[in-house]
């Protein structure tokens, strides 16, 4: 019996790397956190018991507290505080990740610039340029302050080292996956790695006071690279989005113990480096004298914030048996539903057999439902080639059924859409409170909608030609 309990001792068993879920045999998946390839054999662990030590700090009632402790500064950047939730906290650690190229380290580069001062210095630690390569892209944005200091480093030990010589307020990592220490097995960038390297910084941050931002590389799916332990772990994740062959960029929150995580910052990409836009709606319109069929404007929130777009679109005649579906910016998915939706519902048959493009003005990227109104509208509008009245904008969620069914914020989308002039809206029923000088259609369904198409000239001719024959 002795021998038995201790062969089941010795016995394997398994644990997953990435959020340590611990199983008898090998699975291929984990079922806690649904990794594949992370379930690792290692050895039966020894029971332990923890017996109660000294505490560093007593415990005292929440109510007192030092708060001020925590108060928010500044990084320079209105549009990064803003996703911030008013600044970087002493102690916050900040992982910030994207796509290659998307402007990242020019973002930190310039924080690092605008926060530091005779109070507060800043340390950047790059891991994937030398130090001269850093210094050309400071000089190209004019990121140039005695209180930053610039160090290539990719040992977590050197890095460590920095801290202590420079005792910085903000410390900018780019990125963790480039930075390893030697007393742990593996490549920079591995799991192990990356663990200990932002445990190692997280540590430092706490004890010192010090805000960090981490920057993090992305999977091709998008995801943040690494273990999923490591979201857990920092206090705020952001994500920084945008098309590299446009200008605009965007950076949404996903998670943040120090404000909500439904604010976005919008900025500006160009050859000077990155600023910040606190009205970025111009981007996402084309000023025209007259109104052009094809067109539609709608009012999209990127968290809390009403932004004007336009969506466009264009129909021709297919010289192929299958006709073409091309969208940029647009689901096309959603396309395709309010395709099938005009031809149901709204007895527009002319666009089954033709090539349909689609698309949004200045890279934004329409996902949510209250885009389908103006994609319907501008889909309809280039099948009749038939422009849509000037200054209308179109707010509301179409369903299959062909209603157009109510979506949140349509008050904040309104009072977005007087500021820049427009005059007429298209929106579900009981839109509430509506700006002062601005006329609303209220539509139940797509046939009330398609109303406000005019009759097209080209559909007369060809009635009283038909007509003559």
């Amino acid at each position: 019996m002795a021998a038995r309990t201790k062969s089941a001792k010795e016995r394997p068993s398994y644990r997953c790397t990435e959020c340590g879920w611990q199983t008898a045999k090998w699975l291929g998946r984990c079922p806690e956190c649904q990794a594949w390839g992370t379930v690792e054999e290692y050895g039966a662990p020894a029971v332990r018991t923890t017996t109660p030590g000294r505490v560093t700090t007593s415990a005292v009632p929440i109510g007192q507290v030092d708060g001020r402790q925590a108060t928010a500064r500044s990084t320079g950047v209105p549009e990064l505080d803003r996703v911030l939730g008013g600044g970087l906290v002493p102690g916050a650690v900040v992982l910030v990740a994207g796509e290659p190229g998307v402007g990242k380290s020019t973002l930190l580069l310039d924080v690092a610039a605008k926060s530091a001062s005779d109070e507060h210095r800043t340390l950047y630690v790059t891991g994937e340029e030398s130090a001269s390569q850093v210094r050309l892209r400071a000089d190209r944005i004019h990121a140039i302050d005695d209180h930053l200091y610039l160090a290539a480093e990719t040992d977590l030990a050197a890095v460590l080292g920095h801290l202590d010589a420079v005792k910085p307020s903000l410390l900018i990592l780019d990125s963790v996956q480039t930075v390893a220490s030697p007393e742990i097995d593996g490549a920079p960038g591995g799991m192990a790695q990356v663990r200990e390297v932002a445990g190692a910084l997280i540590r430092a941050s706490k004890e010192r006071g010090m805000s960090t931002l981490l920057v993090g590389h992305v999977t091709k799916d998008g995801a943040i690279a690494g273990p999923r332990l490591l979201e857990h772990l920092v206090d705020v994740v952001l994500h920084f989005e945008g098309d590299r062959h446009a200008r605009l960029r965007l950076v949404r929150g996903v998670k943040n113990r120090y404000g909500t995580t439904d604010e976005v910052g919008c900025f500006e990409l160009h050859d000077e480096g990155i600023t910040g836009l606190a009205d970025p709606s111009g981007l996402f319109l084309t000023r025209r004298a007259e109104p052009v069929p094809g067109t539609c404007l709608t009012v999209t929130l990127e968290g809390r914030r009403p932004l004007v777009a336009e969506v466009q679109a264009l129909t021709v005649d297919s010289q192929i048996p299958s006709p073409r579906r091309t969208t940029s910016g647009l689901e096309t998915s959603r396309v395709s539903m309010m395709l099938a939706v005009l031809e149901q519902r709204g007895r527009i048959s002319a666009l089954g057999k033709r090539d349909i493009y689609s698309a949004t003005v200045g890279g934004v990227k329409l996902s949510e439902p209250a885009a389908d109104l103006a994609i319907a509208l501008a889909l309809a509008s280039a099948a009749s080639d038939t422009p849509l009245p000037k200054n209308l904008v179109a707010i509301g969620e179409v369903g299959l059924a062909g209603e157009v069914r109510r979506v949140t914020g349509v008050q904040r989308r309104l009072s977005e859409a007087h500021r820049l002039g427009f005059t007429h809206a298209l929106v579900p029923a009981d839109p509430g409170r509506v700006p002062d000088g601005m006329k609303v259609l209220e539509v139940a369904d797509m046939g009330d909608a398609l109303r406000v198409l005019p009759r097209s000239r080209r559909r007369e001719a060809t009635r009283e030609e038909e007509d003559r024959r």
